[in-house]
């Protein structure tokens, strides 16, 4: 009898494990255990994610009375805080302190490198290097970690095409493939295969989901589409990040179907959980369930409990679970399941962290001096840097700059050390920055160069004071802009060539940093106007963390290479390319439009029922009276100091059938007087299928390395799914029918072929 009623006891608590929606072979003892001596108090204070302040703010609320929450176990975890012995003194508080002595999680903005900063996201992205990708997100992980920080919230993997929106700057662009390609390399980076190991810490995909999709690229403004539009453009890299294992997930700011994502059952349970089986925690961004009340969706109480019965698992500094979620429990609009499952995934994963076996693994005292910015560091991150720029024009044969030339440098990002980290680089210290006029100093100290600021980067004030949130990024000269223009104008006429550093300051763009007007700002225009004047050779270096409008700029007898905003080591990078020390191999992986009225503009988009032509305005066609459909730069599009041919492109077969993959071949010739890399690009157009299909869609890329005069075969094989899509029904299907293969060196510029999908 008594073995009878054991084993019906253990019956009963499976059934109810299962009954639950978690496997009970999947949960871990210690967890359980734990959660079977917490209070319902305990739990929700688990749930709270709170930051003390003291660092460089990410919101506009800061937490209060921190260190008395932890004590009464109301804290799950904090951000904001760094350094090995502050880490411990609230991991000290949570463990020796609270009832049940639960560790902390300690989260940061680790986006593009911890304290040794690399180019921005956008800027990373432009490298279409994978290795490249996931070394970033290897070294930032062991800065950080050495500095006490056991969770990342990173990657930013939001699909944009509005480059008016600020946040284009923190992600990979416009592509899903190529997107998924960098969540999965960035979250490896970070997480390795083994969270328990030293140097690893959770990565956090974000923002879950179609936060690039803002209307009117307006920051934290709504987002409305078709699940068809969401499922084949802007899901696949959160999915690919979840694919590949990421720890956590951070939700957005922005409505889907009408529901703010933190509060949205679809998209955090039926989505995330139940379609894309992800088992991880569910975090909000910073105050969002707070900013559901003036979505409209009710008071602090009501989003709390909408949040929770979402799915949402850990609330960011707004405090509504850990005020609300108790009384909503007592009303039966939550419950008390609901919440242990929520600390149930929290508590994991600061198993997974190792936390439990060791509350102190990430304070060695010792790491911080040989982990973070160590000159390894630092050089890894000038040939990361290098690996980014685009080269966007070259004019006659001013690039590679002669050593024996004297060189002019002006411009208002030429020595400026506050603009050379980025936006979001909120671990980063500028001091640590190297300008472009230091990287002449330092890596071509026998050069003969010449500095002038020559304008500010703008002399609008109010435009000034918006931007120096976080420090004086655009600094106004007590000089009068002509008095500026004159003096680099003056060391012109005594120089051979001309280098203009040009562009955004850092905060131009990023998170509430959208802009209608993406042209150089009127000070730098009329600045380059004149040195164009003088007649004398100009490379313009232009640093930005978007797209920028410079159709006018581009039409000048002027070299552009594009650097976007590359990080702490930025000036010696910058200069070694101008010489050609490396020669630039980046291509861009957003389109760059004419003018801010082709946006949303993109190399994926549908064909319509009247295309317009590429050049010729025809009437009843999809064209503009006053510009052409084309982009000023398209997809994928960079030069290189030397040239690229390509030929003869064949496929292995003609016919392929479902699940089986083929192959495309191209011919690469060098045909230039430099070694160099080419991305070779491979695109796919579904010819005929169930639901309009894009114009084009980027399959597969190869990165390679060709000397001068030589020849390369490079290859690329199309997977079985890379020829699927979501269809009406968002059943993931290819049909049969025909294709064409597009390969070449950017999205507008390739050769085609076909092949037959047959059933």
């Amino acid at each position: 009898m008594i073995n009878y009623l054991k084993t019906y006891s253990t019956f009963l608590a499976l059934s109810l494990l299962l009954i639950s929606g978690i496997n009970a072979q999947e949960r871990i003892p210690e967890v359980e255990e734990l959660l079977g001596k917490m209070t319902l108090k305990e739990k929700i204070g688990q749930l709270n994610l709170l930051t003390p302040g003291g660092g460089v703010a990410t919101g506009s609320v800061v937490s209060e009375n921190v260190e008395a929450k932890i004590r009464k176990g109301q804290v799950g975890g904090l951000f904001g805080v760094a350094g090995p012995e502050r880490v411990r003194v609230a991991q000290e508080l949570a463990v020796n302190h609270s009832r049940l002595k639960i560790p902390l999680l300690i989260g940061s903005d680790v986006i593009h490198g911890y304290k040794t900063t690399f180019p921005i996201p956008l800027g990373l992205s432009s490298s279409w290097d994978m290795q490249l990708m996931e070394e970033v997100a290897r070294i930032s992980a062991r800065e950080a970690t050495a500095d006490g920080i056991n969770w990342n919230f990173s990657p930013m993997v939001d699909i944009a095409r509005d480059p008016r929106w600020g946040r284009i700057a923190e992600g990979a662009g416009e592509d899903p493939y190529l997107g998924s390609q960098v969540a999965r390399a960035m979250v490896r980076g970070y997480q390795g295969d083994d969270l328990s190991q030293p140097g690893t810490m959770m990565a956090t995909v974000k923002h879950l989901a179609l936060y690039g999709a803002a209307e009117a690229g307006r920051d934290y403004h709504s987002v409305d589409m078709s699940r068809i539009k969401m499922f084949n453009q802007y899901l696949p890299p959160y999915k690919a990040a979840v694919d590949e294992g990421v720890a956590s997930v951070m939700t957005s700011f922005n409505d889907i179907d009408g529901i703010p994502a933190s509060g949205n059952k679809w998209l955090l349970t039926e989505l995330l959980r139940d379609r894309w089986g992800f088992k991880g925690m569910v975090v909000s961004d910073y105050t969002s369930v707070n900013e559901m009340i003036a979505h409209g969706l009710g008071d602090l109480q009501a989003v709390s409990a909408l949040a929770l019965n979402a799915g949402l698992d850990m609330d960011m500094v707004g405090e509504g679970f850990l005020t609300t979620l108790e009384k909503s429990v007592e009303e039966g609009k939550v419950s008390e399941e609901s919440i242990t499952n929520a600390a149930r995934r929290i508590l994991e994963a600061k198993h997974r962290l190792g936390l439990f076996e060791d509350p102190y693994r990430y304070l060695d005292e010792s790491r911080p001096a040989k982990d973070i910015l160590s000159p390894e560091n630092r050089a890894a991150a000038k040939e990361i840097a290098k690996k980014t720029f685009v080269l966007l024009k070259k004019h006659e044969n001013t690039l590679p700059l002669d050593p024996k030339a004297k060189i002019a440098l002006v411009g208002p990002l030429a020595n400026s050390q506050n603009n050379m980290l980025g936006t979001w680089a909120p671990t980063g210290d500028v001091k640590n920055a190297i300008p472009v006029l230091e990287g002449f100093k330092r890596s071509m100290p026998g050069v003969n160069v010449s500095y002038a600021k020559g304008a500010n980067i703008t002399d609008d004030p109010e435009l000034a004071r918006k931007v120096n949130v976080f420090g004086p990024r655009v600094e106004i000269s007590e000089k009068d802009p002509a008095e500026l223009l004159e003096e680099a104008l003056e060391l012109v006429r005594k120089s051979d060539v001309v280098v203009a550093v040009l562009g955004e300051a850092t905060e131009m763009s990023g998170e509430a940093a959208s802009r209608t007007d993406l042209s150089l700002p009127p000070s730098q225009k009329k600045l380059l106007e004149a040195l164009v004047e003088t007649g004398k050779p100009v490379v313009v270096v232009l640093m930005s963390g978007r797209p920028l409008t410079i159709e006018e700029e581009s039409r000048m007898p002027v070299s552009i290479l594009q650097t976007w905003h590359p990080g702490v080591e930025a000036g010696n990078a910058v200069v070694e390319v101008l010489y050609g020390k490396y020669n630039p191999a980046g291509k861009l992986t957003a389109t760059w439009p004419r003018n801010v009225g082709q946006i949303p503009i993109y190399h994926s988009a549908k064909i319509t029922g009247r295309p317009g032509p590429d050049s010729e305005f025809q009437k009843f066609k999809s064209n503009y009276l006053d510009a052409p459909n084309t982009p000023l730069y398209p997809f994928g599009y960079g030069l290189s100091y030397t040239d690229f041919e390509y030929s003869n492109l064949r496929l292995d077969k003609k016919k392929v059938g479902q699940g089986e993959t083929i192959t495309a071949t191209v011919t690469v010739k060098n045909t230039g007087d430099y070694d160099g890399e080419e991305v070779v690009q491979l695109y796919l157009r579904d010819l005929v299928r169930s639901i309009t299909p894009p114009s084009k869609q980027l399959k597969g890329f190869r990165k390679v390395f060709i000397k001068k005069g030589a020849t390369a075969e490079v290859s690329i094989t199309l997977q079985p799914g890379d020829l699927k899509f979501y269809n009406s029904q968002l059943e993931y299907v290819s049909e049969p029918g025909e294709f064409e293969v597009f390969v070449g060196g950017n999205s507008e510029q390739t050769l085609k072929a076909g092949f037959e999908l047959t059933n």
